[in-house]
């Protein structure tokens, strides 16, 4: 038998087995249906990807990065989610890392035995220079891919902390990692074809990852982006806005802060909400680790800088 019987991603979908005799309303149908099975593995494995966000929060809030490596489709939403994070959050591009076996050609086409070969993974991700400061997160949707394997025990070595996203239990990356988040997402409905409820099911955790360690390193307020971007007039105009809702100013006046701040929301933001100069609420910032509530609560304490 061949260790791909084993595995649940590779299995044939009772459901689907006649998918070809269907409608395109029924395929639909089906297909919204087995997504739902993805969204509900993913809140059975929540508690692990929760460990996930904090060791995130953790190692951004030493300095360090969260660093993706896969192959693939598994690849591609590494380094999806990796890119959509600078624009998002603010975040600096070598903070979220996604790296993929083949390179950037194999973003948009498959380089043939790039996922076979564990010592370019770990040379790969070697040149990043992972640390103890670092959470590196091997994305595999089998749980045996060669490349991301490669990677994560080069990772392990060097003290980094490592987590496995696999969609079928007890898998060789599940077995190595120091986190194991293995959402069983069932057979595809085209069998094989880990693109669909895997993908989702990656894509989910992923956004968990990123955006809830963003989120405790003080990058929202509430579930506003405020530390987003301005780099275009869509952008801008989503800056002024939320500045005058959540400070509760007029247009102008907050036109004058973006304009006193270079365009920067958070420092904006606090001046607004604790009646401080934005030169104050810049270093009541700094000595909150960027954090707006604790900044504004630091303010109401008369803790002010002259």
């Amino acid at each position: 038998m061949a260790l791909e019987d084993h595995l649940t991603t590779e299995a044939l979908n009772p459901r689907s087995l006649e998918i070809d005799r269907l409608s395109a309303r029924e395929i639909v149908t089906l297909m919204n249906e087995e997504d739902a099975r993805a969204i509900a593995a993913v809140g059975a494995v929540g508690d692990a990807v929760a460990i996930a966000v904090e060791r995130a929060a953790d190692c951004l809030k030493r300095g360090g990065r969260i660093l993706y490596i896969g192959a693939g489709t598994s690849g591609r939403l590494g380094v999806l989610d990796a890119s959509e994070c600078p624009p998002t959050f603010n975040s600096r591009p070598e903070q979220v890392v996604g790296l993929i076996a083949g390179g950037h050609t194999a973003l948009t086409r498959a380089v043939e035995g790039a996922e076979d070969d564990p010592e370019r993974g770990a040379a790969d991700l070697l040149a990043l220079e992972p640390g103890p400061n670092d959470i590196v997160i091997g994305i595999a949707t089998s749980g045996r891919t060669p490349y991301v394997l490669g990677a994560v025990e080069l990772a392990k070595s060097r003290g980094a902390f490592t987590v496995g996203i696999a969609c079928n239990e007890r898998s060789v990356l599940g077995g190595v990692v120091d986190l194991d988040i293995a959402p069983v997402v069932g057979p595809e409905v085209v069998a094989g074809s880990t693109r669909l409820k895997a993908g989702t099911a990656t894509k989910v955790i992923l956004n968990m990852i990123t955006t809830g360690a963003m989120v405790l390193i003080g990058k929202t307020y509430g579930n506003r982006m405020i530390d987003l971007q301005p780099t275009n007039h869509k952008l801008r105009l989503r800056t002024r806005r939320i500045l005058r809702e959540l400070g509760d100013i007029s247009d102008d006046e907050a036109a004058r802060l973006l304009e006193a701040t270079n365009g920067r929301l958070k420092p904006a933001l606090v001046a607004a909400l604790a009646g401080v100069t934005p030169e104050q609420a810049e270093v009541l910032l700094n000595r909150c680790g960027g954090q707006v509530r604790s900044a504004v609560a630091a303010a109401t304490r008369d803790e002010m800088p002259a």
